[in-house]
């Protein structure tokens, strides 16, 4: 029997031996970690090779360049693939790097992280949150234009580009996306929907059936298809078309193989989120005709030809500086607008405006809020966002500003109507702090944040200075009943790592509240704010509101006569936030006639007070004194931290009811007799 000798694979050419690179890269990085998704970076390489040559702007030695596209992966699981780009292209990442995937302290996580990895521009994971994003980007790429560009001189010139996957489109999140965008007819938005069929549990039509392309026509979208992803041609034809198109978003649908060139697992849910085994990692090298079986071997030609991005994206940001000072000698004054907004830096004077309120005057503190943020507005142009179809409730309105609508994104317009999209919102208000240039805001009803969860966790863990308005905060809302009122959410919110919660007790405290919000950099603040009206504090009598900023404050003692002062002799120590300092101040005058010694506590900010030094939580909650007593229409259980073993808790363990807001208080117990009755229970009197 004659053996009849092996043909080797024809030489790839060098367009395909940069592919194959990414390829190979994604499959050692992997099997490497022994977890990941190889499947969609070796389906993808195609579309990531000609996107990343020849189409996307960027500066690999300057990941922030602002004059760059951006490029959202929001297929996040397919990560390996960007890092593969990034360390090819010659972005800060290095091979080595690409070794550590997945592993402890390396700048390759198991899912994409912005602030971590150079050239990363979003945090992405789960799924349909950077489609989000991504509309996010557009549209502050839109209205930035609009503000700043001038007839022949388009400093805010770019694209923004997503990659979602199958479950990206099915989570809910994208069908708030992709209406939105096509309502604002976002034309410098262009998606690329990676169709390979396939999801962990099996192929896509056990649970998906959508007719895709209709859906996004549906939306106002420029839908295109490419039949094969491996079609380089047609990759480049259909990026280009996208871009032409204007008056719209573009979705480019790419049909793909997972883990193409594997011959046991392509096209199989098994290349899709584990390793794909050494074997068939060998087979698959050879398949592709790869020089080396070696991991992580990466052809000198196609290192070279990828590196070509560096003089290429030197050039354009080069270009663009260029364009960017003859802009800044024509328009200096808007030269400047610019630049500080991009650099999140305030106007002088931003605050020399902001509302004062006259002691006892009574009204809710989203009232206040309003007034707040309008004086705000007023001094900080770059102040832009709006509300998810609640804006005369939650009183986030620019009252001299435009609405933001198709065609007319910037100049005067600053109030985006997000419609009852309130988690498209979160991610949208990511968005725009990632693209920079404008502080985002958004308001909807507290208990409609359940919705936004998802958005709000990637905000923290980004460190965006996205601000959100939250109001009907508790059981004040009143007749709308329990389907509305708040319970748990407090305590959900402030679980959230590096999410400053803001709870203010009066309109006073509302002022200090958004001070404290536009100062804050490095991550998200929740105002949290009522609908029935409070009492403005007396200043005069009480502490005076900066010490908001510290997160809990002594609002009024025994040793000071009732003001603010850090003595210790205090026998009990009420403690509340938002509404319920009402409560226990009127505790705190019954309890002082009767010659007890009381301290009040205003804490609207048990984030911030966590992050003072033990000395000033000290000061103000006295080791010495263990009789405390914490008051809030809302789940207990942050508050134990703060009462101590000896403490108790006045709050709410059910949920709420139907009627108007005084009786729903009484109903519930919490009312100025019953907190004097738990004191003095507490003091054994």
């Amino acid at each position: 029997m004659t053996t009849q000798p092996t043909v080797a694979p024809p030489a790839p050419s060098l367009d395909q031996l940069s592919i194959n690179t990414v390829r190979t890269l994604a499959m050692d990085a992997v099997q490497r970690a022994d977890s990941g998704h190889p499947g969609t970076a070796m389906a993808l390489a195609p579309l990531a090779y000609v996107l990343w040559q020849r189409h996307l702007r960027y500066n690999p030695a300057n990941p922030d360049w602002f004059g760059r596209d951006r490029f959202v992966l929001s297929a996040g699981h397919a990560c390996v693939l960007l890092y593969a780009v990034l360390y090819l292209t010659g972005y800060d990442l290095s091979l080595d790097d690409l070794k550590q995937f997945r592993q402890w302290g390396s700048r390759t996580p198991g899912h994409s992280e912005h602030g971590l990895t150079p050239g990363v521009e979003a945090t992405t994971g789960p799924l349909g949150q950077g489609v989000g994003n991504a509309v996010g980007m557009a549209l502050a790429e839109a209205h930035l234009a609009q503000r700043f560009n001038q007839p022949g001189q388009a400093i805010v010139d770019h694209y923004t580009y997503f990659l979602a996957s199958d479950g990206d489109l099915m989570e809910g999140v994208s069908h708030e996306a992709g209406s939105l965008a096509g309502h604002l007819r976002l034309g410098r938005l262009i998606g690329i929907y990676d169709d390979n069929h396939i999801t962990i549990d099996g192929k896509t039509d056990l649970t998906f059936s959508d007719d895709t392309a209709q859906r996004f026509e549906a939306y106002g979208w420029h839908v295109q298809r490419v039949a094969d992803g491996n079609d380089l041609g047609a990759l480049d034809a259909a990026l280009a078309a996208a871009r032409r198109v204007a008056d719209r978003p573009s979705l480019i649908m790419v049909r793909t193989h997972i883990a193409y060139g594997s011959p046991h697992k392509q096209d199989t849910p098994e290349a899709h989120g584990a390793p794909l085994g050494e074997e068939e990692v060998k087979l698959t090298k050879q398949r592709l005709g790869w020089p080396s079986l070696e991991p992580f071997h990466v052809p000198d030609e196609a290192l070279a030809h990828w590196r070509l991005a560096r003089e290429r994206g030197a050039r354009l940001e080069s270009e663009w500086n260029k364009t960017y000072e003859a802009y800044r000698r024509a328009h200096p004054q808007l030269a400047v607008e610019l630049d500080r907004g991009l650099a999140g830096r305030l106007a002088d004077g931003w605050d020399a405006e902001l509302p004062t309120f006259a002691p006892g005057d009574a009204q809710a503190t989203r009232a206040a809020s309003g007034k707040v943020f309008n004086a705000l507005a007023s001094k900080v142009p770059e102040l832009f966002g709006g509300s998810a179809d609640l804006a005369g409730s939650t009183n986030l309105v620019i009252k001299n500003g435009g609405d933001v609508a198709a065609g007319r994104w910037g100049g005067d317009a600053r109030n985006v109507h997000f419609g009852i999209r309130e988690h498209v919102m979160g991610a949208i208000l990511n968005g725009l702090a990632l693209h920079g240039g404008v502080r985002p805001v958004g308001s909807t009803f507290l208990i409609f944040s359940d919705y936004m969860r998802p958005p709000m966790r990637l905000a923290a863990m980004t460190h965006l200075p996205v601000i959100y308005v939250f109001t009907h905060d508790s059981i004040g809302l009143g007749e709308d009943g329990p389907t509305h009122q708040p319970i748990e959410q407090l305590t959900a919110l402030r679980a959230i790592p590096n999410l400053v919660v803001i709870r203010p007790a009066d309109p006073t405290e509302t002022v200090e509240a958004w001070r404290t919000a536009m100062l804050t950099r490095t991550g998200p603040v929740a105002l949290v704010l009522t609908r029935q009206k409070v009492a403005v504090i007396d200043r005069t009598k009480y502490a005076p509101a900066n010490g908001l900023r510290l997160g809990g404050y002594v609002l009024a003692d025994a040793d000071t006569g009732g003001m603010g002062g850090a003595g210790g002799g205090a026998a009990i120590i009420l403690m509340a936030s938002g509404s319920e300092v009402e409560l226990v101040l009127g505790a705190y005058e019954r309890l002082s006639a009767e010659g007890l010694a009381v301290r009040v506590v205003s804490m609207p900010s048990m984030e911030l007070f966590a992050r003072q030094p033990q000395e000033y939580r000290d000061a103000v909650l006295t080791p010495a004194v263990g009789a405390r007593l914490a008051v809030e229409a809302a789940a207990p259980q942050p508050w134990y931290r703060w009462v101590g073993d000896r403490g108790v808790v006045m709050g709410i363990e059910r949920f709420g009811a139907s009627a108007p807001y005084q009786r729903i208080y009484q109903e519930f117990g919490l009312t100025v007799e019953n907190v004097v009755r738990s004191a003095m229970e507490l003091l054994g009197r």
